[in-house]
């Protein structure tokens, strides 16, 4: 939090030249004499208005929600809290805060305060965590949009039909053309401040901005910017690491190039909503559906999860390779191992199948 540099007047200050003011106005009364008393009910309120305090006493009552912005000074701060009816004025809370140093590491974020607060009392309770009401969202990678709204549901009680109605309106999130009215992808995982009032829309375009955000620090080019998605929605089903990552996007290049069909178990399960499993069935790969790259040569139709900035960056730079093939042999470490050869290949499958049968729970 920005707080007012050391040019502003100190207000405390101001206070006492006004008291001092008020004092000798008032002794010239005297002098004058009583009649001049009768003036009084004129003059008691200018003289009022020099000596009235600029700041609420005590802990204040109530209940009232006040959000602070990110880059909110602590002047602003002030202004918000008094409009709130929290302090009586911004200057008793910028006097407050220059006692306070803390108030430097105020967050952004909702807090419960009091009405009437004394400008000390409210910079104690915005330094207090247990004031702030806003709710932490963190959205891993590789989720699909289903797991995003219900754990969205989850850890802020918006209603399900409300995410849903949201997430189907492409134009209401700000999803680019690219994304062909699909959110699948641009959901951006990260942490987020959910604020009390915001709406399931508030709260996706929130992550359709993030996603839009990175994906142009990246130097996504429009014209792949929906390849890079579904390619990077891949690699981070695929693998763990960011240099596995590079690797898997790198497989997928090289067998496009030859017209090698990609023949993915990951795109597989998105197809048939079996998003959980590592393998498939024969029935399963047999499905028809555009995200099938067994019966369906290139790329899916569309990303199968919602990738993080690794794999993007993964999409955009394939590692340098010769690699046709991969298999994770070992779920709990995320061991990849890549081939050139269908023997080589083969040999990595054996090893995956011997963990499957030690480990029959995966």
């Amino acid at each position: 939090m920005d707080l007012p540099g050391t040019h502003t007047k100190d207000p405390r200050r101001r206070g006492v030249r006004r008291r001092r003011a008020a004092v000798a106005l008032v002794a010239a009364l005297a002098v004058i004499g009583g009649g001049t008393w009768a003036a009084w009910g004129t003059l008691g309120p200018v003289v009022s208005g020099f000596t009235e305090s600029d700041d609420y006493e005590g802990p204040g009552t109530g209940s009232v929600d006040v959000r602070v912005v990110a880059g909110d000074s602590g002047r602003a701060i002030g202004r918000t809290l008094a409009e709130a009816g929290v302090v009586k004025s911004s200057t008793a809370f910028v006097s407050a805060s220059r006692d306070e140093p803390r108030t430097a590491g105020i967050q952004p974020g909702t807090y419960r305060l009091k009405e009437n607060m004394s400008a000390a009392a409210a910079v104690a309770l915005l330094l207090d965590p247990a004031s702030k009401v806003t709710t932490r969202l963190t959205v891993p990678e590789g989720l699909t949009v289903p797991q995003v709204l219900t754990l969205v549901e989850d850890t802020t009680g918006i209603p399900a039909a409300d995410l849903e109605a949201a997430a189907a309106d492409p134009v209401a999130l700000g999803l680019p053309p690219a994304a062909n009215g699909n959110a699948e992808g641009y959901l951006f995982p990260a942490t987020y401040a959910v604020n009390p009032g915001e709406s399931a829309a508030d709260v996706l375009k929130a992550m359709v901005t993030q996603a839009n955000t990175v994906l142009a620090n990246l130097g996504v080019p429009p014209e792949r910017l929906h390849d890079v998605v579904v390619e990077a929605s891949i690699a981070q089903k695929e693998a763990r690491s960011a240099e596995d990552m590079a690797k898997v996007t790198r497989v997928l290049a090289n067998r496009m190039a030859i017209g090698m069909p990609l023949q993915l178990d990951s795109t597989v399960s998105y197809a048939v909503g079996a998003t959980g499993k590592v393998t498939t069935t024969a029935e399963q790969r047999a499905t028809d559906s555009p995200y099938n790259t067994y019966l369906h040569p290139g790329l899916p139709a569309g990303p199968i999860s919602n990738p993080g900035e690794a794999a993007l960056r993964a999409a955009m730079n394939p590692a340098e390779g010769p690699w046709l093939y991969f298999v994770t042999v070992n779920l709990e470490t995320g061991e990849t191992r890549f081939a050139t050869t269908g023997a080589e290949h083969a040999a990595n499958v054996k090893l995956f199948q011997q963990y499957l049968r030690e480990h029959p729970e995966q």
